[in-house]
């Protein structure tokens, strides 16, 4: 692998410029879309790694990002994974609102009126987001009472996954179905949904299809069970607490966002005069657990925990690196991570510019399908983060290089191949362009 070249000056603002159009166009007026054909609604996670790069174009604009999703907030504190554009068709995209019925089986949990969303939740990336939009313009955000007003909703989001979704009651938050963690297809999921019999294929008509390659998405029996098991938590009013879960894993890269966010929680009580202490101590509780629960010193990472057998899913993902992100981790596992990134089963910095989503070496790894193999660029935007966290500053500059070209290069893609860069999904996706203004920020030509 021939190591990707800085862009040149000219070509940065170039860049920078192509960036902050794909997020103007993908705006629409309270928050942004993912992509305006394959994704037409507002996703929870994306939008908080849309507004860490929208803070950079206007701090008022990524505040309003966070704001318009906690608006759809549940009185039970979940954040919902997406929330619907009433303007939107509902064959544009499945499951459209009349699959999750939020108004009426979200009626319990305290679904909002008025706003059509789905009863799944995604990473809590937001307090994080919130922190960083602040820190950007505190001016801005003093004035218009960002942090006040969202402070109790951040709080509430995390109170939710601390007393509604700690299903193994060791601490840590799980995931009902593989939607909740982002990484969808991911092959950690494949045994936890071999025991799902899928809703059958003609009770469903995939939207996605229609806008992307079949061999890039997940497999129609795949799908199926995602159908299933959505289906399922719905018919039983979204609750979560004695509830049986057919799917339940405790994800690493879901609890290291967590614990990040709980420490950026901790920032923004300080700047509000609030005590951090609880915030803390939280988030040193999860980190402990996440150690314990989901460590692997062999694999030299983290590894998914199925609830439901009680054993840890051999799959090597790149679920297993986010925890690079958590401020604190023993000073043996940091080393281990980092290791692990640069060697056989990611490649980084060898066989690959970007992380891939998957093992390298693994039997299940797919260079274009969804999450088994290909590099997101959020995600590579957190390893970059938690590469430097650790001292691993030529890996981290290098990294953030290949970034800036392989986005570029492919358009703003969805996601690429983690070798050759070729684009995957769709392209002007939103949460690349983000990342590409988040880096720009800390490039010197590229604020030229």
């Amino acid at each position: 692998m021939t190591p990707p070249t800085a862009p040149a000056s000219a070509a940065l603002r170039h860049l920078r410029d192509a960036s902050v159009r794909v997020l103007l166009t993908n705006w629409t007026g309270g928050s942004t879309v993912p992509s305006g054909n394959l994704y037409p609604h507002q996703w929870s996670w994306d939008s908080a790694f849309i507004a860490i790069g929208l803070r950079h174009l206007s701090p008022r604009r990524a505040q309003r990002e966070l704001e318009t999703l906690f608006g759809a907030q549940w009185d039970d504190g979940r954040v919902p994974h997406i929330v619907f554009n009433p303007a939107i068709p509902l064959d544009a995209y499945f499951p459209s609102p009349d699959f999750w019925r939020s108004g009426t089986a979200g009626r319990e949990a305290g679904a909002p009126r008025g706003i059509e969303t789905s009863g799944l939740v995604q990473p809590p990336v937001h307090a994080l987001a919130a922190w960083l939009v602040h820190e950007y313009d505190p001016q801005t955000s003093s004035r218009r009472g960002f942090l006040r007003r969202l402070y109790p909703r951040l709080t509430a989001w995390h109170d939710y996954l601390a007393v509604h979704r700690d299903l193994a009651g060791h601490g840590l938050a799980a995931v009902v179905h593989p939607w909740e963690p982002g990484m969808d297809n991911s092959p950690c999921w494949d045994t936890p949904l071999s025991r799902i019999v899928p809703a059958p294929a003609s009770s469903f008509r995939r939207a996605d299809l229609a806008h992307g390659a079949a061999a890039d998405r997940p497999t129609d029996l795949d799908y199926g069970r995602y159908v299933r098991l959505a289906a399922g938590y719905r018919d039983r009013r979204y609750r979560d607490g004695g509830a049986p879960h057919p799917f339940a894993v405790e994800d690493p890269g879901f609890n290291a966002l967590y614990i990040v966010s709980e420490h950026a929680l901790a920032s923004i009580a300080e700047a509000l005069g609030e005590d951090p202490r609880p915030h803390r101590a939280r988030a040193r509780a999860l980190t402990t657990a996440l150690v314990e629960r989901l460590w692997d010193p062999q694999a030299g990472m983290f590894l998914c925990h199925d609830i439901g057998t009680g054993t840890l899913i051999p799959e090597r993902s790149v679920t297993g690196l986010l925890p690079l992100l958590v401020p604190g981790l023993p000073t043996g596992i940091a080393e281990a991570l980092l290791r692990t990134v640069t060697g056989d089963h990611f490649g980084l910095g060898s066989t690959t510019a970007l992380v891939p989503s998957y093992d390298l070496r693994g039997p299940a790894y797919d260079s274009a399908r969804y999450w088994r193999g290909p590099a997101w660029f959020n995600v590579n935007w957190a390893i970059e983060r938690g590469l430097r966290q650790y001292g691993a500053v030529p890996e981290a500059d290098a990294l953030k290089r290949a970034v800036l070209v392989s986005a570029g290069a492919s358009g703003f893609a969805e996601y690429v191949d983690p070798r050759t860069g070729r684009a995957r999904g769709t392209t002007d996706f939103s949460w690349t362009a983000a990342a590409v203004l988040d880096l720009l920020a800390t490039t010197p030509e590229g604020t030229a």
